[in-house]
């Protein structure tokens, strides 16, 4: 038996991931799409008039088999990828880009959500039925349901085709992060912290090459561009991390990027937006991209002013180390990691002990824990770590993350 097409009589309904393979998911998948047909069909072809429970209630009921696969197949996917599960991807993106496709597609479908919408004042909707009403309605109009004939045709193909053109993207920028490495001898240690020294020998003998190496996983990457005194190596890091996905050859992003934003602006036009930042942005608070230019014109230049003042600051730091000329890229975490640990008495490597994934756990067990996150990476980790609380049964815990992004 397919453990994704099971019910999962686990603690708080967790996938029993030690019991799935990656042969499950392409059999799980298909039995799940098929499920998720049939449930459309029933509530598309209802002789009943449409109303709000049995096609816009059914809608939000429909496909919990397969929101069940999806999201153990992209939990894994996501946080344990392999060559196996990368071509699943591959194969699974244009399939389920089809599959939403010929939903919002679906005249008789669209038909019912938009007689349900058209009588909504007088339903006597809750609040709550009401955004999810407009919600359900607004989303098939924005995926096309309303367009007819070559310009229906044209739409599905946009959207099959941007769907594969995401999965490669981020897949080449991953390809390119796992094969660059750059080798560190002892004396390129010299200044680094214990777990920045102990992930880059792990990160050695991942790739067998008999010694610490940096790779290009933000986890090591960004504290040896903090940490590491040795110039020469942090910019060969920077430059590395930076060329990810345009390095010419079959991962290079560029063209696939070029062809993604020609695709956006059509799919726009199709649905009458002036440009793709227009549809995009007329669901979110901004409205309007004039209403983004004006934010960001605001925050511009006093941004400006005060990042200015830091690399002057940060300049003159370089400068007493002996290092001429002006700051680079792959100098700035590095004086900006010297100064927060001289002007704050904040340091990184001391603080990174009390924020081991099993320790907040445990005092998660024990009760109530309060956090203040200073870095990026401590931040993502607390945000990780919010996501299995449930999981851990503590009684009362609870958690406060106050994240200072600094990146």
């Amino acid at each position: 038996m397919n453990p994704l097409l099971q019910d999962w009589n686990t603690p708080f309904g967790l996938a029993p991931f030690d019991q799935v393979s990656d042969d499950d998911f392409a059999p799980a998948l298909e039995q799940a799409l098929e499920a998720h047909k049939a449930e459309i069909a029933a509530i598309a072809d209802n002789p009943a008039p449409a109303n709000f429970a049995n096609t816009v209630e059914a809608l939000e009921a429909a496909g919990h088999l397969l929101d069940q696969v999806l999201g153990v197949f992209f939990t894994v996917a996501g946080a344990d990828s392999n060559p196996a599960r990368e071509a699943l991807q591959r194969d699974f993106s244009p399939k389920l880009s089809a599959h939403f496709s010929d939903i919002t597609a679906n005249k008789a479908l669209f038909a019912r959500v938009d007689a349900v919408w058209a009588a909504r004042d007088a339903l006597e909707l809750s609040d709550e039925q009401a955004r999810v009403l407009m919600l359900t309605h607004r989303g098939f109009v924005r995926a096309g349901a309303a367009l007819t004939g070559t310009q229906e045709a044209r739409m599905k193909e946009i959207k099959g085709r941007l769907a594969v053109l995401g999965t490669q993207f981020t897949q080449n920028l991953l390809a390119d992060e796992r094969s660059w490495f750059m080798k560190l001898e002892e004396d390129g240690l010299q200044g680094l912290p214990d777990f920045v020294v102990d992930a880059a020998r792990a990160a050695g003998e991942e790739k067998e090459v008999g010694g610490p190496v940096v790779t290009l996983s933000r986890s090591l990457i960004t504290p040896f561009l903090q940490f590491s005194p040795r110039r020469d190596l942090r910019e060969r890091a920077f430059k590395a991390w930076e060329a990810r996905g345009a390095n010419g050859g079959e991962t290079d992003n560029r063209q696939i990027a070029s062809e993604t934003l020609a695709l956006r602006h059509e799919r726009a036009a199709l649905l009458g937006y002036d440009s793709f930042a227009d549809y995009k942005l007329e669901t979110e608070m901004a409205k309007t991209p004039e209403a983004v230019r004006d934010l960001l014109m605001q925050v511009w230049e006093p941004a400006k002013t005060q990042a200015n003042a830091d690399a002057e600051v940060l300049t003159r730091m370089m400068h007493a180390d002996g290092v001429n000329g002006d700051l680079a890229p792959w100098d700035w975490r590095y004086y900006a990691e010297k100064r927060r640990a001289a002007e704050h008495d904040l340091d990184e490597a001391a603080l990174k002990p009390y924020f081991q994934l099993d320790r907040m756990i445990e005092q998660l067990r024990d009760g109530d824990v309060v956090v203040v996150a200073k870095y990026d990476r401590l931040s993502r980790s607390l945000q990780d770590l919010l996501s299995i609380v449930e999981a851990v049964g503590a009684k009362g815990a609870g958690v406060r993350s106050l994240a200072e992004d600094i990146d």
